[in-house]
């Protein structure tokens, strides 16, 4: 029997996919690299936005004609959505077989012997420990560090559906980094939704960098996602004093009003975030900042939201996410009064991000006549003749090479630039 995984959503994701991939293949199961292949279709799946399931359910809706043909054939779907509706999924005319949510993974083999069911019960908060996900034939590798959320942003269904903050073996990670590194996954990036609360006995974040940077077998180390409150001076040190840790951080603002900051639960000013700018551009002056930002929270005013494209002017990310604010069942946010109209958060979306692109634009060429060290991730979809990769500061480049470049660092010099990429 055949399983194929489509993931959609964040890098969280893309790593318990790998993960689920590790737990099929040890029950006797084998990957099917085409969809046409498959046994068994499983759709892994973000709640972030309504955007987001609505895709996911036009997916399942256009799969449904694979079924007729293949009565055999099943539909599972995982993750987020999974835990949030679930139980809609098995009850409407869908087309899903099965439905596991983000702690139920170990139950996924024993599921599937069955006709039919689900598995979202938060029974126990899992991290997995000792299983080995399967990152495949890449040359990046996410390494998810710990799992869930404690801060209950009023805007955000996470926590709710991926449960409370708990960190993975410190042991766990050092030997899945070095994994990595060994089979030529050189740009290793830590996960959790807060990387900043990790801890496992008297490792802290910042300890747990300064460890992983003593791998020889890697390159890089990246981490996703940073939360303002919690960026402690340590971190930035570590940063600062890890040659491997890359110069970029993504720090979602959401908000540069404090009234939405504080109607948002995030516990920090934008005073405060302004601090953190000034403190990791001290200690890391060519740090790359990258952030998210959302348009029409509940309450937003016109007034708050000029606040917000003056800190995109006054901080110029290098990249923003921009996002108009999406209701979320069961988050705090979903009933507040004022609900901003779909008509101007999407007007206000617009200008946000055409005041990025602006921006981006002008960080990106900035770097034309530079040579900068790229490391190498597959070929251009343009050229046979080009390779892809990032920088260390997260801009993606393009660049003479072919497919034996990939995997290994290369320098060369910037010739020109667009809103997101550096050509060289």
């Amino acid at each position: 029997m055949k399983f194929y995984i489509e993931t959609y959503g964040c890098q969280m994701n893309v790593s318990d996919s790998e993960l689920v991939s590790g737990i099929l293949l040890n029950a006797g199961w084998e990957q099917a690299f085409a969809i046409d292949d498959a046994d068994l279709i499983l759709f892994n799946t973000c709640s972030v936005r309504q955007h987001a399931e609505d895709r996911v359910l036009g997916r399942i809706a256009n799969e449904k004609h694979r079924k007729m043909q293949n009565p055999e054939l099943k539909i599972a779907v995982l993750g987020c959505m999974a835990q949030r509706v679930g139980k809609r999924l098995l009850e409407k005319d869908f087309g899903v077989d099965f439905v596991v949510g983000v702690d139920q993974y170990l139950q996924l083999p024993e599921l599937l012997s069955q006709e039919r069911g689900m598995e979202t019960e938060f029974d126990h908060f899992q991290i997995y420990p000792g299983l080995k996900p399967v990152h495949g034939d890449q040359s990046c590798a996410f390494v998810t560090i710990m799992r869930g959320c404690d801060n209950f942003c009023s805007y955000c269904i996470v926590p709710h559906v991926r449960g409370r903050e708990r960190s993975v073996d410190f042991e766990q990670i050092v030997e899945e980094v070095a994994k990595c590194g060994d089979n030529g996954m050189k740009d290793v990036t830590l996960l959790g939704q807060n990387v900043n609360s990790y801890r496992w006995g008297d490792y802290n974040f910042p300890r747990l960098l300064l460890e992983l940077n003593k791998i020889d077998s890697i390159y890089r180390l990246r981490f996703v996602t940073s939360h303002p409150k919690d960026l402690s001076d340590g971190l930035v040190q570590a940063m600062a004093d890890c040659d491997k840790v890359c110069e970029h951080i993504h720090l979602p603002l959401q908000s540069g009003s404090n009234p939405v900051l504080k109607a948002m639960n995030r516990k920090y000013t934008i005073e405060h975030y302004f601090g953190l700018v000034e403190k990791l551009r001290a200690a890391i002056p060519n740090i790359s900042l990258t952030t998210d930002l959302i348009a029409g929270f509940p309450g937003e005013t016109h007034a708050d939201f000029e606040l917000t494209l003056d800190a995109m002017r006054e901080i110029r990310f290098d990249y923003a996410f921009c996002f108009k604010y999406s209701e979320r069942e069961g988050t705090a946010a979903c009933s507040f009064e004022n609900q901003v109209p779909e008509t101007e958060r999407l007007s206000r979306l617009q200008e946000m991000i055409d005041l990025q692109r602006e921006i981006t634009l002008e960080k990106f060429s900035a770097q034309v006549g530079n040579e900068i060290e790229v490391y190498v991730e597959s070929l251009s979809k343009k050229s046979v003749h080009q390779v892809s990769g990032k920088t260390r500061d997260y801009k993606i480049a393009v660049l003479d090479g072919d497919e034996s470049d990939i995997g290994t660092l290369k320098k060369a010099r910037v010739k020109s630039a667009t809103a997101g990429t550096l050509i060289c």
